[in-house]
């Protein structure tokens, strides 16, 4: 029987964590492109979200399942590596096809598999690291994952402006609209997709199972029954995480969905998916993601010895508030420079959803469970997406004038109430079970 968990350093803790650089390159190029590559094949704005649906229902479908057969799986490579691999090859194979997609069904389809693959890798590689570290650890690993994140998705965002700037031009397209610099993106996120997974599992193996992460063996009703008694006995903190997570993440897939257009409509004056200066809203809206990722990425490692000292929760209250007073300025911004500082807002917001919650799970969850309740948390985010994805092609031209820049402040009200329900939230470490 193991005895305690070894401490790691910080170059093992980045390693370990090294995968969800990959894995999060990949959601970037999604959140970056997807809407532009959908305007390019004939979608509408309004009914844009419902194309977007892959991610919140695999999401809603996948991740519980396989955190609870992660939980129960035990092979000689661990109990969450053959997700993490299995996860990393469709991603891969995914990134390659989608921007060589002849039909917006055909873009739709891809995404629905490769939103599958991210599923497949997302909870289990949450769980790994919780396995594998300390509670002492626990934040320091988590918003290292936080950080990560922040450095993948500003490289995703960045990559087609860097493209350009080495000399492809924007405009080179090809019979769909779609741009070459989007098609080496993805091949780019291809490469990394799997190459990140296999460095992190090979440098930073999982350990041997103990008696308390001890589950009964793999089979699925074993894993859907756990997942039933699993919400039955769901920690009051995670119950009370839920309305926090419901007003964060409708903002920030609101957000991500609109950006690009209410950039268009500010900057360049344009609702036109063909025009060139809508390929340049394309750019300026990666740059300016890549902006607000390098401040998570630098933010999430400043988070650390401030969520030790005051507390994820009051931490992640700051955090949304600022993120929210930042979307609510966006309509606004008249230039690209001015696009600076509310980058900087949601930024910080964006580093300590990547981490805070999972620290606050972290510490009210029993052990042997954990990549169960991983999973179920992935519902308080994916569910939030599915109610935006329904609610707003209803709402976005009756309610919100058919103006994506009234989606922001939308978007914007909804993390001010994100901060506010996250001051509810009572705080508790787990039981063994």
């Amino acid at each position: 029987m193991r005895i305690g968990k070894p401490r790691l350093s910080a170059m093992r803790i980045a390693e370990m964590n090294l995968g969800f650089f990959g894995l999060q390159f990949s959601f970037g190029l999604q959140q970056a492109n997807m809407g532009p590559i959908y305007s390019y094949l004939g979608a509408d704005e309004a009914t844009m979200p419902l194309l977007w649906l892959a991610g919140p229902v695999t999401g809603l479908l996948v991740q519980p399942l396989i955190g609870a057969l992660s939980d129960r799986t035990r092979t000689r490579f661990g109990r969450r590596t053959p997700y993490f691999l299995i996860g990393a090859v469709l991603c891969s194979l995914g990134l390659l096809a989608m921007p060589y997609s002849p039909a917006l069904w055909v873009a739709a389809s891809l995404l629905w598999m490769l939103d599958a693959a991210n599923n497949v890798t997302m909870e289990p590689y949450r769980a790994y690291v919780s396995d594998r570290l300390d509670e002492s650890q626990r934040t320091a690993g988590f918003l290292t994952q936080s950080a990560f994140t922040g450095l993948a998705q500003t490289l995703s965002y960045l990559a087609p402006s860097l493209l350009v700037w080495g000399g492809i031009s924007a405009d080179l397209i090809d019979a769909n609209g779609i741009p070459q610099i989007t098609r080496i993106a993805f091949l780019i996120g291809a490469v990394l997709s799997i190459s990140t997974i296999v460095w992190s599992v090979v440098r930073v193996p999982e350990l041997p199972l103990d008696a308390a992460e001890e589950a009964p063996s793999l089979s699925a009703r074993g894993a859907l029954a756990d997942i039933a008694q699993a919400v039955r006995e769901m920690p009051p903190a995670m119950r009370q995480l839920a309305l926090a997570m419901l007003f964060q993440w409708f903002a920030m897939f609101a957000y991500w969905q609109y950006i690009a257009f209410a950039i268009a409509r500010s900057l360049f004056d344009t609702a036109d998916a063909a025009s060139a200066g809508f390929r340049q809203a394309t750019l300026v809206t990666g740059q300016a993601g890549a902006l607000y990722n390098f401040v998570a990425f630098l933010a999430a490692f400043a988070m650390v010895p401030i969520a030790r000292r005051f507390g994820a929760k009051h931490v992640h209250a700051v955090a949304m508030l600022l993120s929210g007073a930042a979307m609510l300025s966006l309509p606004w911004v008249d230039g690209r420079t001015a696009l600076a500082l509310p980058m900087i807002g949601i930024g910080i917001g964006w580093a300590s959803l990547m981490g805070n919650p999972y620290v606050m799970l972290a510490g009210a969850i029993p052990p042997q469970r954990t990549g169960i309740y991983m999973g179920i948390f992935n519902m308080f985010i994916v569910v939030p997406m599915m109610i935006e994805t329904l609610v707003m092609p209803l709402i976005y031209r009756p309610v919100l004038g058919g103006d994506p820049r009234h989606v922001l402040v939308l978007a914007g009200a909804m993390m001010l109430c994100a901060a506010a329900a996250t001051l509810r939230v009572r705080e508790a470490r787990a039981t063994p079970a």
